[in-house]
């Protein structure tokens, strides 16, 4: 598995240029600043990149690591980009005793990521919920906004092979 995330892209790059260049224009120098930085930095760029908690660690005039650990201490912050298709595996009770961990440690082999990563080439990230609410259908895995119940890692494997056609078709036809 992946420990670090994939590389920031030109364009990612360019948005955090963007946001620190003009950072001094919407937030002061106080250090109570921090996570209203940190969130508006992650609205614009879509998760919290090295560079970009470097370069808010330098407007404020604090350690890297006082960023660094404010972003790992709450769950709102990413420090791995959104992939084009987001994984959530619930947790909840129902879930949790139908299978909700053996159906995330299928996510985790096939794609060779782990819980709140992404994978290199961006195509999936993957997470845990608390609970989708729909506990008759348990275990529950969301894929972006679609609901996929009674998961087995047989149904990973197929969903997975089910994006790869896909991806196939979407790339034989450009």
């Amino acid at each position: 598995m992946t420990d670090f995330p994939p590389e920031i892209t030109k364009e990612e790059m360019g948005k955090v240029s963007l946001f620190l260049s003009n950072i001094n224009s919407t937030f002061s120098k106080e250090r109570s600043n921090l996570i209203p930085i940190l969130q508006e930095a992650q609205n614009r760029i879509g998760y919290l990149p090295h560079e970009a908690m470097l370069g808010i660690a330098e407007f404020l005039d604090i350690p890297d690591i006082d960023v660094y650990s404010v972003v790992t201490f709450y769950n709102q912050f990413r420090l791995n980009p959104p992939g084009k298709h987001s994984i959530r595996v619930c947790m909840g009770t129902a879930c949790h005793v139908g299978g909700g961990t053996v159906i995330m440690d299928a996510w985790k082999r096939r794609l060779g990521i782990d819980k709140r990563q992404t994978t290199p080439d961006r195509e999936f990230d993957l997470d845990t919920v608390a609970c989708v609410g729909c506990c008759a259908m348990a275990p529950v895995t969301v894929i972006d906004e679609e609901v996929q119940g009674k998961i087995s890692p047989t149904r990973v494997d197929g969903i997975l092979l089910g994006y790869q056609i896909e991806r196939k078709k979407e790339s034989q036809s450009s």
